[in-house]
């Protein structure tokens, strides 16, 4: 049938968004088992543990889920005999649950923990206490027995400051604790390195690295680990020799690369828990290689050979746990929707134990990767075109765009298929997926273009994509909008500031006012805007001028604002700003504002309500029916 674009009968609804592919949070290999976290929309987003033989670790009311950080991550692990450690999300408390048991706490109330690492029946976290006027944070151990439940102090084994810490990880004769650290002042993709610190001398050694992640012993002392020294997340190993007690100072570690590549093994440390690569027990190497699109290889370190893996993720991947010669990887593919697979090296099986269903070729269009030439250098995304078996458009119309706009501003998008690209796709509404200058795999230097910029070099990459698109004949010019959550929506508000590319635009709990945001916003992104913009109060001049609020009387088009009630990182306030500044002028605008969501829609029925409403925002404005 032939019908305008925007109008096109979909079997896509926003109900079935909010329930398409599981989001998988962490996997382990469990005795004869698989576990892996799953967040539950329906049950306001509340994140369970399951297992390969179909029953619930975790039952309600239990919620996995961490603070730290304010993102959170690494929020659960377990042991092969089936005892499940998590981070209650309701105390933050670290519970202990037997096979078939009930969870009993092991920390007491008060201080947060994430990133739980359980290696040689030793349970390790990030702990992080807020409650004085100083904020303290570093890698504690918790006893498993339970002998510091009511013990809101337990000992540090790491140095512990007002900075950051992630990653612990264990020697394997037990004596060593690795983990990266950073400072209070700066991000840890700008500057992190990796501590090591002698669990009974005390000694400590730094490694020098430009954004190290994830170290990972090999002996007792060799350390693998990420850094982007090279301008690309590789692969370095150090070596460390003895540990000499104090007084006698410890040897300095000598670094080398290892399997140098034009990818980004790693990525933003947003989240604690995160895993680009896996040591397997012949000391073979399974990791993740970024650029543009995830890729999953195979690194002989003995012979030098780099083969891939024959698995379909191409986006969101995480080498999420190995034994023997087996992988847990979870991610999400152009061809499949997110899910976890095992992977079996020796066999060369590879099985999806949760979700990772190919989808329908017919209704889920492949992303192309598009580059176009933006006024600082080449900008990347990813292009969903309209897609519908049952339906076309007049010869003589272009269809409308919504160009999505990621956050952080330091992520990346991949490319991968999506059933809510799909719920706008299959309408005959196509999807330009952009990564501006600022976002993560395509290396340091694309990363870096954004330093000093935000707010101009990601709103002049957004604006040329979509005038690329247009010029190209693949859009109506006059019917593209803009879409973008937290620092994604601060470019959604910037653009539509500076006018003339978009014809409507969608803020989810996007930035408005930099001031605002710098007195308000949490530890963890304290200094971001250092970087991001400059310093306070030298730049204030800088951070007036850029903020949409200054200029609300620009925008000129109609505009959604979302936003979550409980909001901690851009609080409601930034939001209902720039809506009464809409209010005065007139302006078509609508503000929804959804109790008990944070940063970040998990709950079913406000992904449902804020997906219909988007919808028909925007047939209202660009003046078509949603079918």
């Amino acid at each position: 049938m032939t019908l305008p674009y925007g109008s096109w009968p979909s079997p896509f609804s926003a109900a079935d968004v909010s329930s398409s592919a599981p989001r998988i949070d962490g996997a382990r290999f469990v005795g004869e088992e698989i576990w892996w976290g799953e967040s539950v929309p329906s049950q306001g987003g509340r994140v369970t543990v399951r297992s390969s033989s179909g029953a619930e670790v975790l039952p309600e009311p239990w919620n996995a889920r961490s603070r730290v950080h304010e993102y959170g991550g690494g929020a659960w692990t377990a042991d092969a005999d089936g005892t499940l450690y998590f981070v209650n999300a309701g105390d933050q408390r670290v519970y202990r649950m037997p096979h078939g048991g009930v969870p009993e706490p092991l920390t007491a109330p008060g201080p947060q923990h994430g990133g739980l690492s359980l290696q040689q029946g030793r349970l390790f976290a990030v702990r992080e206490d807020l409650r004085g006027e100083q904020h303290w944070r570093g890698i504690a151990e918790i006893p498993t027995d339970g002998s510091a439940a009511d013990d809101d102090s337990p000992a540090w084994v790491s140095t512990y400051g007002s900075g950051f810490y992630a990653h612990p990880s264990l020697s394997p004769d037990g004596t060593r604790l690795a983990y990266v650290q950073w400072t209070e002042h700066r991000m840890p993709w700008e500057q992190a390195v990796v501590s090591v610190v002698h669990l009974g001398s005390g000694s400590d050694t730094t490694i020098p690295a430009r954004a190290a992640l994830q170290p990972e012993w090999l002996t007792d002392d060799e350390l693998l680990y990420a850094d982007d020294a090279t301008g690309r997340w590789n692969l370095h190993l150090a070596r460390l020799g003895a540990d000499t007690p104090p007084p006698a100072p410890t040897p300095p570690a000598t670094t080398e690369t290892y399997a140098l590549a034009d990818a980004d093994t790693g990525g933003g440390l947003w989240v604690l828990g995160n895993r680009w690569y896996g040591v397997l027990e012949d000391g073979r190497i399974v990791a993740v290689r970024t650029n543009g699109a995830d890729e999953i290889v195979l690194i002989d370190p003995d012979s030098g050979e780099v083969r891939p893996i024959d698995i379909p993720v191409t986006g969101e991947a995480s080498i999420d746990d190995v034994s023997g010669s087996r992988v847990l990887i979870s991610g999400a593919g152009a061809g499949v929707d997110r899910g976890l697979w095992r992977v079996d090296l020796e066999s060369g099986e590879t099985t999806a134990i949760r979700g990772g269903d190919p989808v329908d070729s017919r209704w889920f269009p492949v992303a192309r990767p598009v580059t176009f030439e933006g006024a600082h250098g080449p900008v990347h995304a990813f292009d969903y075109r309209p897609t519908n078996p049952d339906a076309a458009a007049p010869a003589d119309e272009r269809p409308p765009y919504i160009v999505m706009v990621h956050g952080g501003p330091t992520a990346h998008v991949s490319g991968a298929a999506s059933a809510a690209y799909a719920y706008w796709t299959s309408r005959g509404i196509g999807v330009l997926d952009v990564n501006y200058g600022g976002s993560t795999g395509y290396g340091r230097a694309y990363r870096e273009r954004l330093d000093g910029q935000w707010g101009v070099v990601d709103v002049n990459d957004v604006i040329a994509a979509a005038r690329g698109l247009a010029d190209a004949g693949l859009a109506d010019p006059a019917r593209i909008a803009i879409k973008g959550g937290s620092a994604g929506g601060w470019t959604v508000l910037c653009a539509l500031v500076r006018g003339g590319a978009f014809g409507a635009g969608v803020s989810r709990y996007g930035v408005a006012d930099l001031r605002m945001l710098a007195s308000d916003t949490h530890d963890f992104e304290k200094f971001y805007l250092n970087g991001l913009v400059g310093p306070l109060p030298e730049a204030e001049d800088v951070y007036i001028e850029r903020s949409p609020l200054s200029h609300a009387e620009r925008i000129d088009v109609p505009v959604l604002l979302l936003q979550g009630a409980d909001d901690k990182v851009v609080p409601p306030s930034q939001s209902e700003a720039i809506r009464d500044a809409l209010a005065a002028r007139g302006i078509p605008h609508e503000y929804l504002l959804f109790e008990g969501e944070g940063h970040g829609f998990r709950r079913a029925e406000t992904i449902v309500t804020a997906l219909e409403a988007e919808l028909r925002f925007l047939g209202e404005t660009f003046g078509f029916s949603p079918a």
